[in-house]
């Protein structure tokens, strides 16, 4: 078996989450039996447990505040469409959780210590409702209702309060927040963006784990960039903190609430920090250089986290020294690290992440773009580019405008001009690329998944000179018909990053979607899609192979029975051997170190 194939095989883990009352009790993610499944583990006696287990995977799901119960949301093959069920973390029967509720998107959900629950639910008929449901209660009751995106929060330690947050100013992109009691009746109001005027958001972060204890964490904008901020409604006050660090940070509450843990992103890598709230002092979390995909303060004073960085596995190790859990099986082979690149664009300095073969160059290159937008590339483990790299390819990430991780500017800087800002900043690293000895020229592929692959089609269609093949998985290609069947939460982020709906702005529409340009496109193209897709739906996709049929043009299509993305290990290796096959067959194999698959 090529090392390709055992990264993607090898048994991995997430962070485990505990439950707040039973801290013993965990709940995690991994993929032990080739799909992704929820799994309850007794840190007490060591006992692990498969909670899930369907055909298409689940990693959706919450412990219960006492540990006794596991909630999951239950969808139809990856739809995203669905309701939460819950069963006993010993084991039992899957009942449905709230009943009278019909199935919809979820929208956040907040268990109560004493059993009280609110449900975030969204659909295209009745735009973000919230539903509460006391103790004893016979059914739950609609407390909010709103056409625009909005969604539960978090609840209060002693179950008085809830949070939620919401985009009812129409820009999907910076919510603010609303504090209400369980009747649904408004404690406090906090909205930086004044009412859509500025772009300014908020983000709920958590309530402190005390009883009596009002105070809230938030994430603000207000300085740049994301940074925590405490604030407590029922007195009216915030309490900005003041970090000294460049970059983004979050956090989370200790669980006494006397420090924050605070996770520092800066140019795609991660530190962790303690926070004392008493004299803010700042002590730094010992983390080896790489990423932090989740952190978790425990009772004891520990902090537990997921690490991994380009050449080395994920870990979930704790600052007392040892692995908390180690799946088991033979290990992920490591990848080469990763180098940064920083290139001048049109709209300021790029950061691109470099991965090389060995050998010299120039390589057959794979520009792959992340999706998002609001998402960024960072140094940690990824199956698809250390498979490309032991193809003899190099690999190019780059952090375009519209990625987050580098200031609020640049992550609002692709609004109205969609897709088009992001594909100037690729093209300024693949002229450097080229320009460096990196990368060959006449084989470079261009190569992304949602909103990567969105990218890609339109790269093809508006570069048409400069690509040599595209690999689009899951892509936006008709930006029109995407819009009317896509979940109505991506309408609303839609309708903000261009301005209105495809009837209030045809044109901008039209010069965002690669289905414009599709007569231009001269580069093989391979589309993966998920017929069940409510983010990038079938029916637009199908709209522009069909024009490349019309043309003629050399394309190949694999539809498979899944949502936006598939949680099955052997079908994700599948789809990464597609897509090295069809590179291999369409690429001239004449570089020193290419190797076919």
């Amino acid at each position: 078996m090529p090392d390709w194939e055992k990264r993607f095989r090898a048994p991995r883990v997430s962070l485990p989450e505990w439950a707040e009352d039973a801290p013993e009790r965990s709940l995690f993610i991994s993929n032990a039996t080739g799909t992704f499944e929820l799994y309850a583990w007794d840190r007490t006696t060591g006992e692990q447990r498969q909670v899930t287990d369907r055909p298409n995977g689940t990693t959706d799901g919450t412990l219960t505040p006492d540990g006794a119960w596991i909630w999951w949301f239950s969808d139809t093959d990856g739809d995203e469409f669905g309701v939460w069920m819950r069963q006993p973390f010993a084991g039992g029967p899957d009942t449905r959780a709230v009943e009278g509720l019909d199935p919809s998107y979820p929208a956040g959900l907040a268990l109560g210590r004493d059993g009280t629950v609110a449900v975030g639910r969204s659909t295209d008929e009745d735009g973000s409702t919230i539903h509460l449901q006391r103790p004893g209660s016979p059914a739950p009751v609609e407390i909010y209702r709103h056409s625009e995106s909005a969604g539960v929060g978090d609840l209060s330690h002693d179950g008085t309060l809830l949070v939620i947050e919401h985009t009812e100013h129409g820009d999907a992109m910076h919510s603010a927040l609303r504090v209400v009691r369980p009747d649904g009746s408004t404690v406090a109001e906090l909205d930086d963006s004044e009412g859509g005027t500025k772009e300014l958001g908020l983000t709920v972060l958590g309530f402190a784990p005390v009883d009596g204890d009002s105070r809230l964490l938030i994430g603000h904008q207000r300085h740049g960039r994301w940074e925590p901020m405490i604030w407590d409604p029922s007195a009216g006050t915030t309490r900005e903190l003041t970090l000294d660090l460049p970059g983004d940070l979050s956090a989370e509450w200790y669980p006494d609430a006397s420090a924050l843990l605070v996770v520092h992103s800066h140019q795609a890598r991660d530190e962790l920090f303690r926070y004392d709230l008493a004299s803010g002092e700042r002590t730094r979390i010992d983390t080896p250089a790489g990423s932090v995909m989740g952190a978790t303060a425990r009772p004891d004073g520990t902090v537990e986290f997921l690490w991994s960085s380009a050449a080395q596995p994920p870990q979930v190790r704790s600052t007392s020294g040892a692995r908390v859990l180690d799946p088991p099986g033979t290990k992920a082979p490591g990848s080469v690290p990763v180098e940064d690149a920083w290139v001048e664009g049109p709209g300021g300095t790029v950061h691109a992440l470099v991965q090389k073969p060995a050998g010299q160059g120039p390589f057959p290159t794979v520009f792959e773009v992340h999706g998002g937008p609001t998402h960024h590339d960072t140094d940690s483990f990824a199956g698809q580019p250390a498979a490309w790299v032991d193809h003899g390819f190099a690999v190019v990430r780059v952090n375009y405008r519209g990625s987050t991780g580098y200031g609020r500017a640049w992550t609002d800087a692709l609004k109205h001009r969609v897709g088009l800002i992001e594909l100037e900043d690729v093209d300024a690293v693949r002229a450097w690329a080229v320009d460096s000895g990196l990368a060959d020229p006449d084989r470079l592929v261009l190569a992304g998944g949602s909103w990567g692959g969105y990218l890609t089609l339109l790269g093809l269609g508006t570069q048409p000179e400069v690509w040599a093949l595209g690999l689009a998985a899951v892509p936006v290609a008709d930006y029109v018909t995407a819009y009317h069947d896509e979940m109505e939460a991506l309408k609303s982020m839609d309708r903000t990053l261009l301005g209105g709906t495809p009837e209030e702005v045809p044109e901008r529409f039209e010069a965002s979607s690669p289905l414009t340009y599709v007569e231009k496109v001269r580069a093989p193209v391979y589309i993966s899609a998920g017929v069940n897709d409510p983010r990038c739906p079938i029916r637009q996709v199908e709209n522009y192979v069909g024009r490349l049929e019309e043309r003629d043009h050399p394309h190949e299509v694999y539809r498979y029975d899944a949502g936006h993305g598939s949680l099955v290990v052997e079908e994700r290796i599948k789809q990464v051997r597609l897509e090295i096959d069809f590179a291999t067959r369409h690429l001239p194999a004449t570089t020193p170190g290419f190797r076919p698959a």
